[in-house]
């Protein structure tokens, strides 16, 4: 009994003998449910930001490098799971994540007119190099050698948007719903990446995207105090 990937026939039987699936059968199958879960929710996370940005007509303190860097490590990430062949629930929110990043980029493009000579260059080269990568038409050994950067590149593309949160002690338009989900995201999928028996440099993009979430994540919810309290003295 399989469904969408997912073999429900162990589970199903202990049912049906009235007993409680053991670990080994309920583990792999809560990791495809939370898999198709995420990919579920990537569909949307980070619309959050993009109507913040449309709202407000404003990109105040989002770093450009940051959500350009995040485009070049979801592609390369989404590339590799491709050649891997890995199932789609465990890297499925990646093609959605790079359709919506691109759209982010776009528009933070839009809302920082006029956009310097340089970015136009990175956007050009981005498109030019990308369709070779997401097709595997690249020497193996660069391919994985590609992929442990894009480790670097996640790592990189959350560092300038730290540092600017931390200098501004402020995250301006950044969203909490957004980071909130992507922190969830990569929580859950450490546990699916494991249990996908998925390469160690995969749990390794996963571990750092915990670690770097969870830092935006907690300067939203510290920065936003002084605001209030700011808000609450003018009144």
């Amino acid at each position: 009994m399989e469904y969408l990937g997912i073999d429900l026939s162990c589970a199903v039987g202990s049912l049906r003998r009235g007993q409680f699936p053991e670990k080994d059968c309920l583990l792999p199958l809560i990791s495809k449910l939370l898999g198709y879960a995420i990919v579920a929710a990537s569909t949307t996370v980070k619309l959050p930001q993009i109507l913040k940005i449309l709202k407000h007509q404003s990109v105040r303190g989002l770093s450009m490098i940051s959500f350009e860097l995040e485009v070049v490590g979801y592609t390369i990430a989404l590339a590799y799971c491709l050649n891997k062949g890995l199932p789609f629930s465990a890297y499925g929110e990646l093609l959605f994540l790079l359709i919506q990043a691109l759209v982010l980029v776009a528009i933070i493009y839009y809302y920082s007119r006029p956009v310097h000579t340089i970015t136009w260059i990175r956007a050009l080269l981005y498109c030019a190099v990308a369709p070779t990568v997401l097709a595997g038409q690249i020497d193996p050994l660069l391919f994985e050698a590609l992929y442990a950067s894009q480790h670097a590149i996640f790592l990189f593309a959350r560092i300038p948007q730290i540092w600017q949160n931390f200098s501004n002690k402020s995250t301006g338009e950044l969203s909490f719903i957004t980071s909130f989900m992507n922190f969830g995201g990569s929580m859950v999928r450490v546990f699916t990446t494991i249990q996908e028996n998925a390469p160690g440099s995969v749990l390794l993009g996963y571990v750092i995207g915990v670690a770097t979430n969870f830092t935006i994540l907690s300067q939203i919810i510290l920065y936003q105090k002084p605001l209030v309290e700011k808000e609450k003295k003018t009144k």
